[in-house]
């Protein structure tokens, strides 16, 4: 088993413009074919595994945040970056 830092190591050293060798394996042939994603989920697991829902004053709060910053925007102000201007 190969640490992290022994990984590191090993990525470091590599030549970025070798070609792989006859025996690689396509990381696409290793997964079971059955998903369509682009990248496959121990690469990049989804962000949460169940939504959360908002109750109670914490719901409001980001309604009101979210109406607010869209009556902002109807009036022809921007806030992209943090302060109200015009245009």
């Amino acid at each position: 088993m190969l640490t992290d830092a022994e990984l590191t190591r090993l990525a470091l050293a590599a030549d970025p413009e070798a070609e792989p060798g006859d025996e690689a394996v396509c990381l696409w042939d290793m997964g079971d074919g059955a998903t369509t994603e682009l990248l496959p989920l121990w690469y990049m697991p989804s962000a949460a595994a169940t939504s959360r829902l908002l109750h109670g004053w914490s719901r409001a709060v980001v309604l009101s945040v979210i109406a607010t910053i869209v009556l902002i925007n109807a009036f022809g102000l921007c806030v992209t970056y943090g302060w109200v201007t015009l245009g």
